[in-house]
């Protein structure tokens, strides 16, 4: 196989086993990247590879490590690949209930735009040269998940108190991603008002129990396609006010929502239950190879 001046390649002399040596640079790939210069792209330069020391024991006993290396690392690939599965599991039967249930429909079933249900707008322009006011914290499309909210990370731009009312979020109200992550959304359950940014719709329902169950709709016809086919652009795409606004939503008889919704909760919290337990058994496999090569290389195996 030939390869560009991006690869370097390696050929193992008779001393070392060519496994031995690809496990033992892959134990420690944080080193390599250590000796990797430049600002912008780092490359690892022929001179600073070998300048990389390898522990190298006789030829038989870098074979002997080599193999239960081997069978180890299968059998942590069969258990990973049974815990995404499983993970991919759990996320499929949560979105094939709300499928379900929506796609079923039922008596008493009625059909209204977003526009008859709620009122909403889109959140502050970011423009330094014009905003004024007090700096405060807002949220823009990066901090809304599907179905919470991440904070680690808010910006700050100026505010001043007559936009108040007009650009923060309440208990309750729903915030839809316009651009960059089009369609995702969550509900702010904090006590305290916050901004929010242009790229942002607010969406505030006029009977408080709609919330819950419009975002749930919307992250179903998100993960089956169908909430695309309001999107505008071709390249960066936009859930625009004029699309949220014809947005048809299902609404069955307020006690019907309120049921559903518990059962719809219910399941999520299920989920994400099994989502932890998956994700932690998968970062257990991973230690358990870095700990497996760690072991191997100073004479533990």
């Amino acid at each position: 196989m030939a390869t560009n001046q991006g690869c370097k390649g390696i050929v193992p002399n008779k001393n070392l086993h060519h496994e031995f040596l690809y496990y033992y640079l892959s134990g420690n790939v944080d080193t390599l990247r250590s000796l990797g210069t430049g600002a912008t792209f780092k490359e690892l330069s022929g001179g600073k590879l070998k300048e990389v020391e390898i522990p190298l024991p006789p030829l038989p006993e870098q074979q002997r490590i080599v193999g239960i290396l081997d069978e180890a690392f299968e059998n942590i690939a069969l258990a990973t690949v049974k815990a995404e599965t499983n993970l991919k599991n759990a996320d499929a039967l949560f979105e094939s209930h709300l499928n379900d249930i929506f796609s079923k429909r039922g008596e008493g079933w009625v059909y209204q735009k977003v526009s008859d249900l709620a009122n909403h707008s889109l959140g502050k322009m970011l423009d330094k040269a014009k905003n004024r006011g007090e700096y405060k914290p807002y949220l823009r499309n990066f901090n809304v998940r599907w179905f919470d909210f991440d904070l680690s990370d808010l910006l700050e731009m100026p505010f001043e108190p007559e936009e108040t009312e007009k650009y923060t979020a309440e208990k309750g109200d729903v915030l839809i991603c316009e651009g960059g992550y089009p369609g995702r959304a969550a509900i702010w359950e904090n006590e305290y008002p916050i901004y929010f940014q242009k790229a942002l719709h607010r969406v505030r329902f006029h009977k408080p129990e709609h919330n819950k169950w419009f975002v749930y709709f919307l992250f179903a016809c998100f993960q089956n396609g169908t909430l695309r086919e309001y999107f505008s652009g071709t390249g960066i795409q936009h859930f625009t006010g004029e699309a949220l606004s014809r947005f048809v939503v299902p609404v069955p008889p307020t006690q019907q929502i309120q049921a559903e919704v518990a059962k719809f909760d219910a399941l999520a919290v299920e989920t994400q239950r099994l989502a932890c337990i998956y994700h932690r058994k998968l970062a257990a496999l991973d230690e358990l190879k870095k700990s497996l090569l760690h072991q191997a290389f100073t004479g533990q195996l």
